[in-house]
This record gives C-alpha cells, structure tokens and sequence, in this order.
C-alpha cells in the first residue's frame, strides 16, 4: 500500500505523533483505557530517537536532525472554514556530530546495531521490567523471541591514578580484592553479611543489632555507615552500588546525605545482594538486539490493543481552530487532513508562533503555549567500536568514568565534594582514593560495553499490580545475531552538559581514559593501563567512533503534549514517569494501563497496523 493511501478512519480520541518509548508508552495506555489512537511516523522504523540502527542508517539519521529543512508552505494557511494549518517545524535535537573511522573497514559492519539514546541498562525489578509485565511484553520474552544479555560486573576508572577498580561485593570478591586492607575486608564482610540478613522483619532484626530507633532508620544513610566508623573506601563502595540506577543528575554526595535514607538504603542493597545471588555478577540486563527491540515490542502491545500504527507517514502541520484556538487535528504531507481531541507530539517537531497577518485573540491566546519551555540541558553521547574489551576476560559491563579536570567542568558546576569530608583532600592520597568517587554530576562519565555473541542470557525480573514478584526465563534456542558482530565490542559513553564544547571535552577524555586512538606515540597493538591490582592490562584500539551532542526539552500545550527526548540517565524510570505524568494530563480519570491477562500464545497476539 502506497505511503499516500487515505488512512481511515480519519478521527480518533488521540493522534501520537512519533515511535519512541514515551510515545508507545501512552499509545498503549490510552488503547488499554478504550481510546482510539493512531500512532503515525515519518520514519521506516520504530523508536524515533529511542531506535537501534545500522551503522548508515544511525549516522544518517543523526544528520538528518542536524541540517535544517527549508519550510515548503506557509506556516499560517487559511484553507478552510473553521481551522487554520501551522506548518511543523522540523527540531535541530543533534549538533557537533563527529564520525571518525580509525581503520580501514570494520569487521561486519552490516551486523551492527546501535542504539541512539544509549547507555541504558534495565535493573531487575525497575519500572522498564515492571512495565514488560504489566503490559504483556513479557509474552515475548517467555517465548524466545525477546532476549537480554547479563552485565557481568561494575569498575570505575579513576582520572587521578589511571587505574580501573572492580567493586567487590560478594565475600569471594573482598577476599581476593588487592585494594583493600584487611580491617576494612573484616568490616565490609561483616556488613554484607548484616545485609543479607534483610526480610520483611529487617527493621526489627537492625533495631536488635544496632539499637536503631525509627527516628534514626528515616536518617540519611551516609550518617549510619559514618556510625557504624566504615572507611572512606568501603562507604564508597557502599554507596556506589545503592546509588548505581539512581538519576545522573542526581548523582553527587549531597543529594545521596539528603535524599538516600537508612531504610532505603538497606532495602536496595538487599536487592542488589538477591539478585546477585540468582542471576550471578549483576543485577542489569541489555536487550540482546539492542533497545529499538525492545520498543519494537512495545509497539507491538500497543497495537494489540487497539492502536493503529501507520509508518512512512510524515506529518507537516497541526490544525488549530479558527474560534476557539484549540488543537483540531494534523496534516499528513500527502494532504490529508485527520482529526482528534488530544495530540502528542514527537520532540523533533516545533510549531511556530502564526505570522501576520495576526490571528483572532482566542486563537493568539491558544498559540502562545505552545512555545518551547526552557531548555534542561544537553547530553553528550558517544559511540566506539573495539575488537577487545577494556577488562579482560569481560563481555558486558558497566564502566563509571570520574573525570574532575577543571577544563571540563563547566563554570557553574559546583566543586566536587569528597565522601572523606576533609577540605585537604586533593583527591590523589592513598588513603581517599576510593573516598571521592561521589563527584558533581557533570564530572561523572557512564559507560557500557556491550560484546557481539557472547554474554549470558539473562532472566526478566519485575513486580505485577498485585505486588508479586514474577520471574520470566527465556526460552528458545540460541541466535548468531546480536547488537554486534561476534568478537567486537560497542561501548555507549553519555555525560551531561551544560554546552557542547565541556561534552565533547568529557567524551574525549573519558575516550583517552579507556581506549588506544590511533595517532603519533600510539603503538599499533594498543597502549596500556594499569588496573587494581597492579596488573598491565592492553588498551583496546579504537576502530569507529561517533560523537554528538543531543538536546533535552519538551514543550506543552492545553490540547497538545511533546514527549521528551531521550535523558542521560542509565534507567528508563524517569521517562517511564514523565509518559505516566503526560497520560494523566490528558486523561485524569483513566487508569495508567490496567493490567489485563496476556494471550496465551502468539496465535491471539495480532496487531493493527496500516501496512506500507
């Protein structure tokens, strides 16, 4: 069926304008609520900004919201009776794109798919792995269709020192950690063992051990492991592991003493120590395909349910009554006019102020909001592609990148605090080393390396509306395909930023942190770095790199929602939040997406789609 083909029928309760995740997210949920939806893209794939692509096809698509598009019609036309058309304008959401290929070809470079808003992990009994269950996604999971691959550990690389450090959580990994002292082994043995301890009468058990009032449980807890007189290094692996998924934004010391109670704390370490002890070295999880498999699937629900989907269908104008001002409908490039009572928008689009000759005031008032809100920032992505892992004898893992050189922060940033509270400390002594890992957000780099054809499956874990845990395993056999081809290696670098220049400052020198770039004085098998135990590990040479800045903001309307950008958080949880917050603007008295029963197989699971 041609792109230009009519869509019917052509009024809905809600237009969406868009694939990503907080788009198929309210797609689904106003399907499940009895609403008619359409969910239309311009694009021939699924995920918008969220996708995984091709190598091509991912720097295409980055340029393609880089150069600006020239308008082809008027932004204010009075074509009939009671609306006007405002042409869509098209967002500039990436800038200072820098594609670099160090070799002369890459290894199957037709094999590889990369995800536009990485680094993201999904944590075992987050709201991305609740939400697969509670909308039926799991379906897929049960039945081999949707796989994840395990992360096997966490290190930090530390700028002052040049060294990697692996955090040891379990007992096995404190015995035979090199860094640490054996008081502080001692100490950190007994803790993980009071951790472990943790059930449903934790508070009673901590109120027998410690003396713990209910007063004290609700203090912040870095003053309990100050308390309990834990070193500087040991509280740093504490907190690092309870804060891992929490925001990058609010990733410094001072918002984990205000925000991260005792109570809190025991109860994610506990979870962290459980799903350690059922699914090995962490407790994070990859889509195997990447993410854009994951949001495909997502999609897949939503028109399950109800919604159509209609791809290759770019939308270039919203309607807007003439009398009152509101959101009528939108205008397909093919001419066709569709209409509905709500609309969300897709952040790549913008709609403009309508020019003289001025419209009627009910219709000013109306288009005054739909102006950008202030920007929050920009996030610095980057992504590299290896033939070896920067740890050897690791696939999968998740890197943290402390970078505190005052060329990369920003002005405004505040100085960072070091967890030893010692105004002395230069961050470079021995004994606070591992002491100032808790630096102001825009010093912190997160990396993931994710490796083609190897890594263990991993099982899906997350909570039903009932509160039950439910615990889905992959079944299927086994599939050469993957987000790499096998043998090479992808790492996902994201920090945020105020400007572009401080990104892409933070990117390189995380970059120079990690890999070999070829260059003058770089031997040809790789530079060296030297790890935790004092061991000469081969840094890994770089073969393709791609950096870009990506923009953050939304902007909102009466009648009229943007969805947001892809954030620089690890998690989904914070967009996952910002879809529910949007899904109840528009619809205050439905429910967030029911639970309902899944088909018991694919046979029942057809979805509505507009096929191109």
């Amino acid at each position: 069926m041609s792109s230009d083909y009519p869509i019917e029928p052509t009024t809905y309760d809600l237009i969406v304008i868009g694939t990503g995740l907080p788009e198929t997210v309210i797609a689904a949920a106003a399907t499940a609520a009895g609403k008619t939806v359409l969910q239309i893209d311009p694009n021939d794939f699924n995920g918008s900004h969220f996708a995984s692509l091709p190598l091509h096809q991912f720097t295409s698509f980055l340029n393609s919201h880089f150069t600006a598009k020239n308008p082809t019609c008027s932004a204010h036309a009075h074509d009939h009776h009671d609306f006007v058309a405002l042409e869509l304008i098209p967002r500039l959401l990436y800038s200072e794109i820098e594609t670099t290929n160090y070799a002369p070809e890459i290894p199957s470079a037709d094999k590889f798919n990369i995800d536009l808003g990485g680094p993201r992990l999904l944590f075992h009994g987050d709201k991305a792995t609740d939400f697969i269950i509670k909308s039926g996604v799991d379906l897929y999971v049960k039945n081999g269709i949707l796989k994840f691959k395990r992360i096997d550990g966490v290190c930090v690389f530390y700028e002052s020192n040049g060294k990697l450090h692996i955090f040891p959580y379990s007992k096995g990994e404190v015995f035979v950690d090199k860094s640490l002292k054996l008081v502080e082994k001692s100490k950190l043995r007994s803790f993980i063992k009071l951790v472990q301890q943790q059930d449903e009468e934790w508070s009673q058990i901590f109120s027998e051990t410690f003396k713990i009032s209910e007063e004290d449980l609700e203090s912040p807890f870095v003053d309990f492991l100050d308390g309990m007189q834990l070193s500087a290094k040991i509280k740093s692996f504490i907190l690092y592991i309870a804060m891992v998924d929490y925001d990058e934004e609010n990733f410094n010391f001072e918002v984990c003493k205000s925000n991260l109670k005792t109570r809190a704390g025991i109860e994610r370490l506990a979870l962290y120590d459980k799903l350690r002890s059922e699914n090995g070295p962490g407790p994070w999880i990859y889509p195997k395909y990447g993410h854009g498999d994951l949001l495909a699937f997502f999609g897949r629900r939503a028109a399950v349910k109800g919604c159509i989907c209609a791809m290759r269908r770019p939308v270039t104008a919203v309607l807007m009554d003439k009398d009152s001002g509101k959101y009528k409908g939108v205008r397909l490039a093919s001419g066709q006019n569709l209409f509905s009572h709500q609309l969300v928008l897709n952040p790549a689009f913008t709609v403009p102020l309508a020019p003289a000759p001025s419209p009627p005031d009910c219709l000013r008032e109306g288009l005054q909001g739909l102006s950008l809100k202030d920007t929050k920032g920009k996030v610095a992505r980057g992504i590299c592609i290896t033939a070896s892992s920067v740890k050897p004898k690791t696939s999968n893992c998740l890197l943290e990148i402390a970078i505190r050189s005052s060329a990369c922060r920003s002005a405004r940033a505040p100085a960072p605090t070091c967890l030893c509270r010692s105004s002395a400390c230069n961050f470079r002594s021995s004994a606070c080393m591992l002491g100032c890992f808790l630096l102001s957000f825009d010093t912190l780099i997160r990396v993931i390396q994710i490796a083609g054809g190897s890594g263990m499956d991993a099982c899906l874990k997350g909570m039903s509306v009932d509160g039950t845990l439910r615990v889905i395993q992959t079944e299927g056999g086994s599939s050469e395909a993957d987000v790499c081809p096998k043998g090479m290696f992808v790492l996902y670098f994201s920090a945020l930023c105020d400007h572009a220049e401080q990104g892409k400052r933070l990117l390189h020198a995380a970059m120079n942190s990690l890999l070999t770039l070829p260059g003058p004085g770089n031997p040809e098998n790789g530079s060296t770095v030297e790890s935790e135990d004092g061991q000469v590990k081969v840094k890994p040479n770089l073969f393709w790199s791609t950096l870009y800045i990506q923009e953050l903001s939304m902007e909102q309307h009466e009648h009229l929602i943007s969805t947001p950008m892809p954030d620089g958080n690890l998690s989904y949880d914070g967009l996952l939040d910002a879809a529910v917050v949007l899904f109840q603007k528009m619809y205050p008295n439905e429910e967030f997406f029911p639970e309902t029963p899944s088909p018991g197989n694919l046979e029942d699971d057809t979805p509505i789609n507009v096929e191109e």
